[in-house]
């Protein structure tokens, strides 16, 4: 891998700390020790649950494009769509559900959707690079 793609991936594996965090809050909330009604405990979930998997997936695509010589720049758009999905969607689903005791998600909500479209654009970006430099090898 080259410095920018290690750079990147240690920048990244030091980002976990902050899910193990959340984590650990997650564990307050499920104990009943942290307030939180139905929706934010499901939404707390979810944006923890989506932080950790899209970090594994941001990593993997990483290594993917880098171990298969994907030219610049797509090496690099598929895994960065992918790690930004891995902070907006986690994102959208903790702020939309804060305040006192919300019913519904707030407007925040916008930035899971906004994620999604990232995620999806990263991911179709990293597996088009890869069957190019796949199919020129």
């Amino acid at each position: 891998m080259d410095a920018a793609s290690t750079l990147t991936a240690g920048i990244v594996v030091l980002t976990v700390i902050t899910i193990e965090t959340g984590g650990m809050f997650l564990l307050r909330v499920v104990r009943g020790k942290q307030p939180a009604n139905a929706l934010q405990t499901s939404f707390f979930r979810a944006g923890h649950a989506h932080a950790g998997v899209l970090v594994i997936l941001g990593l993997v695509t990483l290594l993917l494009t880098n171990a298969s010589d994907v030219a610049d720049p797509w090496k690099w758009v598929g895994p960065l769509g992918v790690l930004a999905a891995a902070i907006l969607m986690p994102a959208g689903f903790f702020l939309s559900a804060l305040g006192r005791d919300p019913q519904r998600p707030g407007r925040l909500i916008t930035l899971v959707w906004a994620g999604a479209a990232v995620l999806a654009l990263g991911l179709a970006t990293t597996g088009v690079g890869l069957v190019v430099a796949g199919a020129s090898a």
